[in-house]
């Protein structure tokens, strides 16, 4: 029974099972997530990850279903008029995927945040939406004090906004777009180079010519390079075109295909050695100083720290992958085989070095897997740390020079309006009761004291210079606080993503704040 269903699962999420893999699937089903507010964007939002076979989910919402939720919000349809929102759209999200646990809480989450705080100990994430600026700040404290992760949407007309908040994001697979192989043509060991001098590039046989990697060709011209120049690799841009030269010196005809892959590869043999700044400054971090209290990922940068310093000879532990090129299979094979052990040495080195350290800080040797030490070595040039602002900080002391550049840049502009905007809404909330331009009537009016409180926000930040778009302003009360629904979908679809990256622990989730600005269709990120 356990194998069909673990058959079942893996065709249901066949597509994710490719992108995040097992791991990252159990991950999503042991995660529980509380939304505050189903309106469209939490229900988006909410939609993607039931879909997706989140573990379990908590709606909490106080309002009722009405006449303007039919037109923004497919979750709910005209039977369900006068009926607990919360109720209503935990209802159908449950028919997407009867694996989900679903429960509700008809009460509205201003009184959860300001009346019951334990109340969000027992959550993975906690996803809010449409919420004022006074019970975000309230929620970030108490998400931060219970070590919970916190997402933040909101969609108001044609703008929206996504945050993170949180003390700390540690990430091993941050699968980055662009990233080198870990081929370490610039630094060879001995097993690597050994094999490389058995294959002689001056045999004249066509088939063998034609059929040798591109890593050999590259190891024996780097080492005759470096010969004939006082053990110095290319440098320059003069040499690394020399090098090319050399390279192509040594091909029979020009449609050898293993040669242009050493031509396009040749810069790799130029790297510097060593780490980037970004891993060296995570090696150098105070969290690397471990205790009994650090967490597993910190222990593994301590102790990658000390392979660099040692084992490593100032690198980090090999990845053992090697992407395909051309190549007779035997020696695809033999390379496939040199580098997998070279990594093998280097994890069996971290993993021991994981023991000792554990050992030190009073922890059980055995206490972290080598499956999770051996992902870590595989991923060691790429791990990645994310820490949040408090909100709070953000909205009493942003960047100021950040502020101000981006007020200033036409691009960005409308973007730093919103923001600035989405915060002068909710004051005028705070002072009248009610968002502004819900009513038809008197909307000069309403834009003339949304207009006194964004600037007095400003006055606040220390920003007395810059003004806001008069038609910006306009548009804020003209919207009066609808959520559109492709908006809402919008700003849902980025919210469930960053859930994904954070509970999955897989990608690099938003380091910002995200905005967008339906009017001219752009989506940008302030760092404040």
């Amino acid at each position: 029974m356990a194998t069909v269903a673990g058959e079942m699962k893996k065709t249901k999420y066949d597509r994710q099972l490719r992108i995040w893999g097992e791991q990252g699937q159990t991950a999503l089903e042991n995660a529980n997530i509380c939304l505050l507010n189903c309106g469209p964007t939490g229900s988006e939002a909410l939609k993607n990850l039931v879909l997706g076979g989140i573990g379990s989910i908590t709606v909490v919402d106080g309002s009722k279903v009405e006449i303007h939720d039919l037109g923004n919000n497919f979750l709910l349809d005209e039977d369900k008029l006068g009926q607990p929102k919360a109720k209503c759209v935990c209802s159908f999200l449950l028919e997407l995927n009867d694996a989900v646990k679903a429960k509700f809480m008809e009460e509205a989450p201003e009184n959860l945040i300001e009346k019951n705080p334990s109340f969000f100990a027992e959550f993975t994430l906690v996803i809010a939406t449409q919420l004022m600026e006074t019970s975000l700040i309230k929620l970030d404290k108490i998400c931060r004090e219970a070590n919970i992760m916190l997402v933040i949407a909101r969609s108001y007309g044609l703008t929206g906004m996504v945050r993170i908040s949180m003390k700390e994001h540690t990430i091993i697979e941050s699968k980055p777009d662009h990233f080198f192989d870990d081929l370490r043509l610039h630094n060879p060991w001995p097993e690597l180079i050994e094999f490389s001098k058995t294959i002689d590039l001056s045999v004249t046989d066509p088939v063998i010519h034609k059929h040798t990697p591109y890593v050999v060709i590259l190891i024996n011209l780097a080492e005759k390079w470096a010969k004939e120049h006082d053990g110095c690799l290319p440098s320059t841009r003069q040499e690394k075109n020399d090098f090319k030269d050399l390279i192509k010196a040594h091909m029979l005809h020009m449609d050898e295909e293993n040669y242009k892959e050493a031509l396009e590869a040749s810069f790799k043999v130029s790297i510097s050695r060593g780490i980037s700044s970004d891993l060296l400054q995570i090696v150098n971090d105070s969290a690397s100083e471990v205790d009994s209290k650090s967490s597993d990922f910190w222990v593994l940068v301590a102790a990658l720290k000390e392979f660099i310093e040692n084992e490593g000879h100032g690198e980090p532990p090999l990845e053992g992958s090697i992407p395909d090129m051309t190549s007779s299979t035997e020696c695809y094979v033999i390379l496939q085989k040199i580098y997998q052990a070279k990594a093998e040495s280097d994890c069996l080195a971290m993993e021991q070095r994981v023991k000792n350290i554990l050992k030190r800080i009073g922890r059980d040797p055995d206490a972290i897997s080598k499956a999770y030490v051996k992902n870590f070595c595989k991923n060691a040039r790429k791990i990645t740390i994310c820490r949040y602002r408090h909100i709070e900080d953000e909205f009493t002391s942003p960047c100021l020079p950040e502020l101000q550049k981006r007020l200033n840049d036409e691009d960005y502009s409308y973007a730093v309006g919103f923001y600035i905007l989405l915060r002068a809404v909710d004051r005028f909330a705070a002072n009248y009761n009610r968002l502004p331009g819900i009513f038809d009537s008197g909307l000069n009016e309403e834009i003339s004291r949304l207009k006194l409180i964004a600037v007095g926000i400003l006055s606040e930040l220390g920003l007395n210079g810059p003004t806001l778009s008069e038609d910006l302003i306009t548009e804020m009360c003209r919207f009066g606080g609808a959520e559109l629904h492709p908006v809402a979908a919008f700003i849902g679809g980025v919210a469930s993503q960053e859930v994904i990256k954070l509970v999955t622990k897989q990608f690099v989730p938003l380091r910002g704040t995200f905005m967008f600005n339906g009017i001219d269709h752009k989506s940008q990120m302030l760092v404040l």
